[in-house]
């Protein structure tokens, strides 16, 4: 398992830039504003409008992805989860939850591809499971509706 690298020989896609910036996010050190203005500056990776949207209402909505998280994870307390894997769930749940330009299918393979590439092998199973249990849940409130 390793932190976050930015790769700045390959052109980084929203969803990364995103991604890191939530990592960065969970050690509460800095406002979201803060970790903005610090990315804007480091100039490490380009910031768009959409990442810097996506990022703010991913870190608005914190409270309530956690305990969408808790409530999917049948065995793992969320103090148990390493911040790299809620950062890569927050992201992949806001998108199915509030991002409708997004496939469903797409966000948990791309939250798989990260947990792959920066967390434990455990970790990807937890994520998926975690994942694929939400979107039982959602799938099994829309039919009793």
């Amino acid at each position: 398992m390793s932190s976050p690298e930015v790769n700045r020989s390959q052109p980084m896609h929203d969803r990364e830039a995103v991604f890191y910036l939530v990592f960065e996010s969970l050690f509460d050190l800095y406002t979201p504003r803060e970790i903005l203005d610090t990315a804007y500056a480091a100039d490490i990776f380009e910031i768009n409008d959409n990442i810097e949207r996506k990022f703010l209402e991913i870190t608005e909505r914190g409270e309530e992805l956690d305990k969408i998280i808790a409530s999917a994870s049948e065995k793992r307390k969320l103090a148990r989860v390493p911040k790299i894997s809620i950062a890569i769930l927050r992201v992949a749940l806001y998108e199915i939850i509030y991002d409708n330009k997004i496939h469903e299918n797409i966000s948990v393979s791309e939250a798989v591809r990260f947990a792959e590439d920066f967390a434990s092998e455990q970790d990807v199973k937890f994520i998926n499971g975690v994942l694929g249990g939400y979107l039982r849940m959602r799938k099994n409130a829309v039919l009793r509706s």
